[in-house]
């Protein structure tokens, strides 16, 4: 499977020639031997988050870089740094599961929850709360670390299609959204990530659904670690307080123009 190191807040997930599909900053298609979540401090404000990944992986001693032995063209053959996800929780609360052909592992905080609720609250003619929204959905966009962040990494020893691989990451946010909304009241915050790794050479997988091996495994395996993830951060369930009233939360409660095509 893969081996999972911690040193110096950075979580290396490693797999000799895996294909990584990454929703993170710098984030696409891309292989190599690793992965990482890196812990940042708190009041964390670098912007020049390429020198930023390679000062602490150097600091932790994690020195891989891709190979450049990639045929398939979805891959650019001249990624020269591994996929990297930032995060302000603490490595000492990663936590992995693994079923069957799966591996994931989850960080998990929630100071900057995002909410949907199902009964908004304002009209959709209501320019200022669009104006609003866009604001923030830009804020959160040039923010890749944010304060909390669910930062996930999948792994499978199967060999994904490429929209197989795509599904993946919707299977896992899925689970995600489910595990927190039944935890913690919230699907999510403003600055979730999703890495899906697989192995080129493994056995074939066309499809990642939840009625697919790979999709059942992952499944339990994001729900089992970020729930574990949320212990270890909140282990008397003390969570932050309502969305709307935490400090980076964000609560989408506009109306959309809803129509016939």
């Amino acid at each position: 499977m893969f081996d999972a190191t911690v040193r110096e807040g950075v979580l290396r997930l490693r797999r000799p020639g895996t294909r990584w599909l990454s929703t993170g900053w710098a984030g696409g298609r891309s292989r190599g031997d690793a992965v990482y979540n890196v812990s940042v401090p708190e009041g964390f404000d670098r912007t020049d988050l390429a020198a930023y990944r390679d000062e602490r992986l150097a600091r932790a001693g994690f020195t891989e870089k891709p190979c450049n032995c990639e045929t398939d063209r979805a891959v650019p053959a001249d990624r020269d740094a591994p996929p990297t996800l930032f995060t302000g929780v603490a490595m000492e609360h990663a936590r992995g599961a693994r079923r069957g052909p799966v591996v994931a592992y989850a960080t998990a905080g929630l100071s900057n929850p995002a909410t949907l609720p199902m009964e908004p609250e304002r009209e959709a003619t209501d320019s200022a709360t669009h104006a609003t929204a866009v604001d923030l959905a830009d804020a959160a966009d040039s923010i890749p670390h944010g304060p909390g962040t669910v930062n996930l990494i999948l792994g499978t020893t199967r060999r994904l299609a490429p929209g197989a691989a795509a599904n993946l990451v919707a299977v896992a946010a899925e689970s995600k959204a489910v595990t927190l909304l039944h935890t913690a009241g919230v699907p999510g915050t403003t600055s979730d990530a999703v890495v899906v790794g697989d192995d080129p050479t493994g056995e074939s997988a066309a499809f990642s659904g939840s009625a697919t091996p790979v999709g059942a495994a992952a499944r339990v395996c994001v729900r089992d670690a970020v729930r574990a993830s949320l212990r270890s951060r909140y282990p008397n369930d003390e969570f932050p307080g309502p969305p709307a009233d935490a400090e980076h939360g964000v609560v989408a409660d506009g109306r959309a123009e809803v129509f016939n095509p």
